[in-house]
């Protein structure tokens, strides 16, 4: 394994996605969608701790109010969550997305600096583009931004917040957005097309100087990208199913990455026993942007 990648957990993931940084809790988050999993690791004390869930969250943000998180279930719910010692409770429904499209499911999700979830849906499938893109305003309306996803991925915002990200993996495409303060978005274009030797574009993650973090499932390994969408790096992962990254720790400048060990040795593929892992790599110097919540902050 490179020196810049360690495994801090072998938790042997399904489809481990989602990762997501707690400042207050001093924890990263992730989902494991296809082993209806929440799991949380302590970067203090290494501790870990894991949910079972009946409905699979397939991603989670913090709520601006600090009550818990917003989850979107794999039944298309976005949900607000609470996680108890031994329990994940729902303690209240927000919203349904695609109501209209009962073969999709929720994939990725990305809060911003007003409070909005911008959130991606996908053909259960994986295999028609019934997956679209929609964004939660705090006060519960949901509007369908974009549409013709196979597979959604990954929303990203540049530090500024004037550019969001958002791929289909499937078509091997990250798209990016000019997005205004009211939450609209515009000139769609391709910025950065995946290669079949790459892999296909998973989940993704900015950092501070607008570098674009990027997993390639069925890659093995996470890249960053110049804001021209020039490729800056790329770190070698033990594993081929890399899913998704995320900056954490109180600098902001410790990078997390997870995995999946769905369908590993079954498929073509040498036996990966870490296939599943949540990873630390070495950013090599870059911080990256705290982390969004859904909802406005009390007073």
């Amino acid at each position: 394994m490179p020196q810049e990648v360690r495994c801090v957990w072998p938790a042997r993931a399904l489809l481990g996605e989602g990762p997501l940084w707690s400042p207050e809790q001093g924890a990263v988050f992730f989902v494991d969608i296809h082993g209806s999993r929440i799991l949380r690791h302590g970067l203090d004390d290494g501790s870990q701790a894991d949910w079972a869930l009946e409905d699979a969250a397939c991603w989670l943000v913090e709520c601006a109010d600090g009550d818990g998180f917003i989850a979107g279930l794999r039944s298309r719910r976005v949900v607000r969550l609470r996680l108890e010692p031994g329990r994940a409770v729902i303690a209240g429904e927000l919203a349904r997305i695609d109501p209209d499209r009962p073969g999709n499911r929720l994939n990725d999700a990305k809060a911003d600096a007003q409070g909005r979830l911008w959130i991606g849906s996908m053909d259960d499938g994986e295999e028609t583009p019934s997956g679209a893109f929609h964004r939660l305003d705090p006060d519960g309306s949901i509007t369908r931004m974009d549409e013709g996803y196979t597979v959604a991925n990954g929303p990203a915002l540049s530090p500024d917040g004037r550019t969001l990200y958002h791929t289909d993996s499937a078509a091997r495409t990250i798209h990016a957005f000019d997005l205004d303060g009211a939450g609209r978005l515009s000139g769609k274009r391709a910025h950065i097309r995946f290669a079949e030797a790459d892999g296909y574009p998973d989940g993704m993650t900015c950092d501070a100087e607008g570098g674009l973090w990027v997993a390639h499932w069925d890659g093995g390994r996470v890249s960053r990208f110049r804001p021209d969408g020039t490729l800056d790096r790329a770190i070698a992962l033990p594993v081929s199913r890399v899913t998704s990254c995320v900056f954490a720790g109180p600098a902001l400048d410790r990078l997390f990455v997870t995995t999946a060990a769905h369908g590993i040795g079954r498929d073509g593929r040498p036996d990966e026993p870490l296939a599943g892992a949540l990873f630390e790599c070495d950013p090599g110097g870059v911080r990256g942007l705290p982390p969004g919540r859904f909802g406005h902050p009390p007073g």
